[in-house]
């Protein structure tokens, strides 16, 4: 939801910073171009100069020479016919137009980062697959990370969407105990959304109140057959004391990974390839995101040759 936020708000920081940087290259190719062909004008003309004074001196022409002449015009012609054409004129992009979109971008860079609240990044010894299948499957809220979220207790999926990439599931979860510390900042039962964006970018959007949102933002990329580099980056629109909010996000992060490691090793160390095998999947609705990434890319080969490759090491 929030990366897709991000490529809606005109495709904010990504593709407008690519955008105004796609115009500043052109408009410096353009003034490369027409400080080249400025050049050659009076460069040309210096030729037709020397040329014509060395073929009058004798006051005699010949027909080599008037060839040379004609040569030597028709080239200058030509390169004046070669002025180059503006990428960006004044019809398409005036310097107001342009100075307006490198404002907005700097806008947008600049909520983007206000945004922003922690980054962190780990080299984990197992293979990335592991790590896909513990973020895709709904169930390890309420096992693998009882602890830190309290006995939190998935209510009901409300909706699933596939997309061409990945998909959405959206799930209600609830907070049992009274004792929570969840409530601190959450409704006793709310809608989660978590977002397979690819195969190996994974969103998780958390409702705090007052329509404000906590998006987790992971990316799981493969190193080799046996590491994976692992990134969490956290956003949020919450209106607390940004450097509180960042100590508690980083003890929570860390938290949550600690508790990870155990289950990752667990799966590591078994032979979760047949997991990747559409019929294989499992199919309890907790699962639907993990079967519709196996259905994306369990065909590619990649998990079972990653899996292969630890075997035979």
């Amino acid at each position: 939801m929030f990366l897709n936020c991000l490529k809606k708000k005109d495709k904010l920081s990504i593709n407008q910073g690519s955008y105004v940087s796609n115009v500043e290259i052109a408009l410096f190719i353009d003034k490369i171009k027409s400080n080249i062909w400025l050049f050659g004008i009076p460069s040309w003309l210096f030729g037709i100069s020397d040329r014509s004074i060395a073929v009058f001196a004798d006051g005699y022409l010949s027909p080599i020479e008037i060839f040379q002449l004609f040569t030597t015009f028709f080239f200058f012609v030509s390169w004046l016919y070669l002025k180059p054409e503006e990428s960006f004129n004044s019809n398409d992009l005036g310097p107001s137009q342009y100075q307006e979109y490198l404002d907005r971008t700097q806008a947008n860079k600049l909520q983007l980062k206000k945004l922003h609240m922690i980054s962190q990044e780990y080299i984990l010894p197992f293979p990335y697959i592991c790590q896909i299948y513990h973020l895709l499957n709904l169930r390890h809220l309420e096992t693998v990370h009882s602890f830190s979220l309290n006995n939190l207790k998935i209510f009901q999926i409300s909706h699933f969407q596939p997309t061409n990439t990945g998909g959405i599931i959206k799930f209600q979860t609830i907070l049992d105990s009274p004792a929570n510390a969840l409530r601190i900042w959450r409704q006793p039962i709310v809608e989660v959304d978590l977002i397979l964006h690819t195969p190996y970018t994974v969103e998780l959007s958390i409702p705090v109140y007052n329509h404000k949102r906590i998006f987790v933002i992971f990316h799981a990329f493969p190193l080799n057959d046996l590491e994976h580099h692992f990134f969490i980056d956290i956003y949020s629109d919450l209106e607390w004391p940004k450097p509180l909010l960042q100590i508690i996000l980083h003890f929570a992060s860390c938290l949550t990974l600690f508790e990870d490691l155990p289950y990752l090793r667990a799966l590591a160390d078994k032979n979760i390839g047949r997991l990747f095998n559409l019929s294989k999947a499992p199919n309890h609705e907790t699962a639907l995101l993990f079967k519709r990434y196996v259905e994306l890319y369990g065909s590619t080969g990649e998990p079972t040759r990653l899996l292969e490759g630890k075997e035979e090491s």
